[in-house]
């Protein structure tokens, strides 16, 4: 949920999962209502269309109860679409029995993303449209994430909705040398700990005293980075059909490679050797990737063992969950963000990205239609296509790494202004404070 501003009350009625940021839990304006997420895995296996509307008919039931009983009246309620079913029609009955207003912050479109696993034209995604349609429109206002939404929201949906562009919390920033050395002794065992059999990473193993991580050194009592530290790569996902993480995996392939070819490294070379050199200290023009991803999804278990079968001499992965007062952290100690994020309807933009911007982190992203309303290409990031794009961005931008990547350096003050220029409680104050009030008043 969006953070809301100081001075009124919120309710935040969602499903559980993982815990909210602290700042969120401890802020005294801020209740949050955890509902019990439904599952019907046993009627799935029957009947997958049975299941969905059995699942929908229960939210309906648990979000009416909630909204109508559990939290005093709101003079508004904001609800994040997607998902579309049952949340509009419950929360547009509840608005109308308790006297609020209604509001819809459109995100995506449901109905595109349920295309992705059923097709546009199934008769499921059909209703889902006409339902996500027919009660967005009956909402009091609109908020939307892009341009490119709010042009399609009036000319197809007949829906007037006010851009209201997502910035990053003050908590995403870039980390001290204190704070990245707290986090990777923390992290040791997952960031030490390959995915299948030993690694460039994995056998720098982490010493005992805590004085050593795989990216910082403390000596007597002052904190610095390894100068043949690995150049540290980030990437969020969900694990789902809309990021093609395959894409990812290509690339790291293709940098290994092509550094050995441009190194005139042998095919049969040891490995055992180069990390040992590595180790103690050889300098070479391009660094190791440490590639870390993070996120919870279906598709998890599927690309671990992608990766487990690729024989990589200068790449490594390791996928993890964090909390999210690490998340943050991570992100502003990171050289690199990776988004593989690209829409389902072409129009909304990866939250990830703001946060990464947030922490001063420049990022490579997948392009796709309107993406370029947060990625400026040279000045905060960069765009790719294919993953063959994507393993030259990373050429190009880690060449000389971690002194001399001019490129990189750059990129990495334009994102730390594109973070700074504007946070949540501004574009709140200026684009979505005086539409509550107008719909309120």
């Amino acid at each position: 949920p969006r953070q809301p501003e100081a001075g009124m009350e919120v309710d935040i009625v969602a499903n559980g999962g993982s815990d909210p940021h602290l700042s969120l839990r401890e802020n005294p304006s801020i209740h949050i209502h955890e509902m019990k997420s439904v599952q019907l895995s046993g009627i799935s296996k029957i009947s997958g269309a049975l299941a969905l509307l059995l699942k929908a008919a229960i939210q309906f039931i648990m979000l009416i109860w909630f909204l109508c009983f559990k939290i005093p009246r709101p003079d508004v309620f904001i609800v994040q679409n997607p998902p579309s079913v049952p949340t509009l029609a419950a929360v547009k009955l509840v608005s109308w029995l308790r006297g609020a207003k209604f509001i819809v912050d459109w995100h995506n479109f449901g109905y595109t993303l349920l295309g992705l696993s059923h097709g546009r034209s199934h008769v499921i995604v059909k209703v889902y449209f006409w339902f996500e349609k027919h009660f967005g429109r009956m909402a009091d206002g609109a908020f939307c994430v892009t341009k490119a939404m709010q042009h399609e929201l009036a000319q197809n949906w007949g829906i007037k909705a006010t851009v209201l562009y997502d910035h990053s919390p003050e908590f995403f920033r870039p980390a001290s040398l204190t704070e990245k050395h707290e986090l990777f002794c923390r992290l040791g065992g997952s960031i030490c700990g390959a995915i299948g059999s030993a690694d460039c990473i994995s056998v720098e193993k982490e010493v005992e005293d805590k004085n050593t991580t795989v990216l910082t050194g403390k000596i007597d009592g002052g904190v610095s980075l390894k100068p043949n530290r690995p150049a540290l790569v980030v990437s969020s996902t969900s694990w789902t059909p809309d990021e093609d993480f395959s894409i990812l995996l290509e690339a790291a392939l293709m940098y290994d490679r092509r550094v050995a070819a441009t190194l005139g490294e042998e095919d049969s070379m040891d490995e055992g050797q180069l990390w040992i050199d590595i180790k103690n200290g050889k300098q070479f023009d391009y660094p190791r990737l440490l590639f870390v991803i993070t996120g919870k999804g279906p598709d998890r278990k599927k690309y671990e063992e992608q990766i487990k079968r690729l024989k990589l001499r200068r790449v490594a992965f390791r996928t993890m969950w964090l909390a999210s007062e690490d998340y943050p952290l991570l992100l502003g100690s990171a050289d690199l963000g990776v988004s593989l994020h690209t829409s389902s309807s072409g129009l909304d933009l990866p939250m990830k990205v703001v946060d990464m911007f947030g922490c001063g982190l420049p990022v490579c992203a997948a392009s796709f239609s309107c993406i370029e309303e947060l990625v400026k290409v040279n000045r905060n990031g960069l765009l790719f296509s294919t993953s063959s794009e994507l393993a030259d961005e990373l050429m190009m931008l880690f060449k000389g790494f971690p002194e001399e990547c001019v490129t990189l350096k750059s990129l990495k003050d334009g994102a730390l202004s594109t973070g700074s220029s504007s946070k949540w409680s501004a574009e709140w104050g200026t684009n979505a404070l005086p539409l509550v009030n107008q719909v309120i008043g």
